[in-house]
C-alpha cells in the first residue's frame, strides 16, 4: 500500500520575468489564458469573488462532469516569488488539496515550479501502482504550463 497522501510536480523555464508569470497566476480572471481545464466545458459557470487579485482571491466553478465543481483561493501570494492555493473539489469527488506555484529566476526567463499535495483517499492507495494522481493530472500539469509559458511569451503580456 502506498502513503496516505500525494505530491504531483512539474517543472518549466519561461523566457520572461517573474513578474510576468505572477501576474498571469494571481489573477484568476487571467487563467482561461492557461489553465489547462479552462476549456472542458463551454457552458461551466465561473463565480470569482474576495480579492481583485492575490491573496484572498476566489474563484468557483460549477460544469460538466470533466470540469466537474469546486473552489480555489488564493491564500498566500508573494509578487514574483510564489502563490499558494486552497483548492476544493466538489464533484467528482470531493477532496482538498494545496497547490502552489513557486517562480525562481533563471537567467532572463523563470522557472515555474506547479506542485499540488493532498490526501490519497483508500482507493487511491489501494490502486496506486495503476492508478495514481501523477498519472490522472501529471499531463494536464504539462499542459498548463506550456500555454502559461506561451501565454507569458507572447507580445504585450506583462503584469497586469
Amino acid at each position: 500500500m502506498t502513503t496516505s497522501t500525494f505530491t504531483v510536480e512539474r517543472t518549466i523555464t519561461v523566457a520572461a520575468p517573474p513578474a510576468t508569470v505572477y501576474a498571469l497566476l494571481e489573477d484568476f480572471r487571467r487563467w482561461p489564458a492557461w489553465s489547462p481545464w479552462e476549456n472542458l466545458d463551454p457552458q461551466m459557470t465561473r463565480t470569482y469573488s474576495g480579492a481583485e487579485r492575490g491573496t484572498g482571491a476566489v474563484y468557483e466553478w460549477s460544469g460538466n462532469r470533466k470540469a466537474g465543481q469546486g473552489r480555489m483561493q488564493i491564500v498566500e501570494a508573494a509578487p514574483g516569488d510564489q502563490v499558494r492555493i486552497a483548492l476544493a473539489f466538489d464533484r467528482p469527488m470531493s477532496s482538498n488539496n494545496d497547490t502552489r506555484f513557486t517562480l525562481q529566476p533563471d537567467g532572463d526567463g523563470t522557472r515555474v515550479t506547479w506542485t499540488m499535495t493532498g490526501p490519497r483517499p483508500l482507493i487511491m492507495r489501494v490502486l496506486g501502482f495503476v492508478l495514481s494522481m501523477d498519472k490522472l493530472v501529471g499531463k494536464d500539469f504539462e499542459k498548463g504550463l506550456a500555454q502559461l509559458k506561451a501565454a507569458a511569451e507572447a507580445p504585450g503580456t506583462g503584469p497586469g
